[in-house]
């Protein structure tokens, strides 16, 4: 969503640390552009000049001027006043009981979908959710919340049909809870296609009655500046206690995620990050500093591994590694392994310095055809590719409707990875890293 406001914010830094020295005309056009970049992504006007003045305040102190290393102290500064502008460090939710979560916003914002998405993660944390249908105006919400339910295997109150009393759902749900034994319950409540005041009077009924620890606002990162004014109206209304900000891997301008904490003064506690019920993630200010300014999040891609990877599958490509016997079977599983982690530009996102390749050759049809070559071949061939002759590759490029060039640039770099892994003082140096200690615990991924 910001590699247009993170490739100019890198060429903007990229200027600063080319000169030995700073003056105050540096640092004053250097904010100049950084501001126009803001604004081009769609940060609320104030909350970008309010950014901008801080961050040139402190970029302009002596010790910073006089510094060996200015540009790159600047470059800090700014990393963390955007930190301080995302909201400083995450905030957990508060599941105090009976732990109930108001999920509020406007249709089309993705409520019933962050809804299951929340409920899978609650569960992923050895939670027991339960998901309560309070839509009861938006054809098939009901319905919709039920299946979505049903995949995440979490049970769903579904209302009668007819009902239009949101209070008599709230209290037939409670008591439907307290049966259930569940300890955390989400309320999916109906939405509008703006916010009137029948809306707001029956979310403070319902509010007031339930007397929720949470209230989240659904928010599309994609809407830009009525995201904002949404949020708001909302806030004003209700007393939000957070925000879940979907569409966040979208290719909109995104600046509604750099405004809406400074606006509501409430934590965005949780994002979505694609539309499958697993890429739904919380939301870490620091973590999306470090993707915009193109400096990587590799805590998270650590996360991602460690729920890729179990520890059978890590400690058999230890060994394979170890002993110089990794082959193509073994390649392809990496490959599966790499899907399971997410979209590839997300992925590449997280790894310092790699943002600039999602706009290169490296891409998901790259993934498929390299995984195609590979199943175009015979297992003998898998675990011997050097029996692969001319003829051979002729019949896997026929085989996987790539050409022989595809099928020779494949082997050639999987030769060149074979040949690495028989340097054993590089491997085992990279094992430990990747492997981490050893002892009959799960490996951990150190870096």
């Amino acid at each position: 969503m910001f590699s247009r406001l993170s490739d100019k914010l890198q060429d903007v830094f990229k200027d600063l640390r080319g000169h030995g020295r700073i003056s105050e005309q540096n640092v004053t056009d250097a904010m100049r552009e950084v501001r126009m970049a803001l604004l081009e992504a769609d940060v609320h006007f104030q909350v970008a000049k309010d950014f901008i003045a801080r961050v040139k305040e402190k970029a302009l102190g002596e010790e910073v001027l006089r510094s060996v290393t200015p540009g790159q102290q600047i470059v800090k500064i700014f990393q963390d006043e955007l930190t301080t502008l995302l909201g400083g460090d995450a905030v957990p939710l508060n599941l105090d009981k009976p732990a109930r979560i108001l999920i509020v916003g406007l249709n089309g914002a993705g409520k019933t979908t962050s809804s299951a998405k929340l409920a899978r993660w609650l569960k992923s944390q050895g939670r027991s959710p339960l998901l309560i249908a309070c839509d009861l105006y938006r054809p098939a919400a009901i319905a919709q919340l039920a299946i979505l339910g049903e995949q995440i295997s979490v049970p769903v109150f579904q209302p009668k049909a007819g009902e239009t009393d949101v209070l008599r759902v709230g209290r037939e749900a409670t008591a439907w809870c307290e049966e259930q034994g569940g300890n955390v319950q989400i309320f999916d409540t109906a939405g509008r296609q703006e916010i009137d005041e029948p809306l707001v009077q029956e979310l403070k009924r319902l509010k007031e009655f339930l007397k929720p620890q949470e209230i989240l606002l659904v928010c599309d990162a994609a809407t830009g500046q009525q995201a904002v004014s949404v949020a708001e109206h909302f806030h004003a209304a209700l007393g939000l206690t957070g925000i879940i900000l979907t569409k966040l891997d979208g290719d909109a301008r995104g600046g509604a995620a750099l405004s809406l904490r400074a606006v509501t003064k409430q934590p965005i506690k949780f994002a979505g990050v694609g539309e499958k019920i697993d890429q739904f993630e919380p939301f870490y200010p620091e973590r999306l500093a470090g993707r915009i300014l193109g400096m990587g999040d590799v805590v998270s891609l650590v996360e991602k591994a460690a729920e890729a990877i179990t520890e059978e599958d890590a400690l058999r490509l230890e060994e394979k590694i170890r002993t110089a016997s990794f082959d193509l079977d073994d390649f392809l599983q990496q490959f599966k392994m790499l899907k399971r982690m997410g979209p590839l530009e997300n992925i590449l996102g997280m790894i310092p310095g790699m943002d600039k390749l999602k706009n290169s050759s490296i891409d998901e049809g790259q993934l498929k055809r390299v995984e195609a070559i590979i199943l175009s071949m015979t297992p003998r061939e898998r675990t011997r590719p050097d029996i692969l002759n001319a003829r051979r590759r002729q019949r896997v490029a026929r085989g996987s409707g790539t050409t022989v060039t595809e099928v020779n640039n494949l082997l050639l770099r999987f030769s060149q990875m074979r040949k690495m892994m028989k340097n054993t003082g590089k491997m085992k140096k990279m094992m430990a890293q990747v492997m981490g200690p050893q002892g009959g615990q799960r490996p951990t991924l150190n870096f």
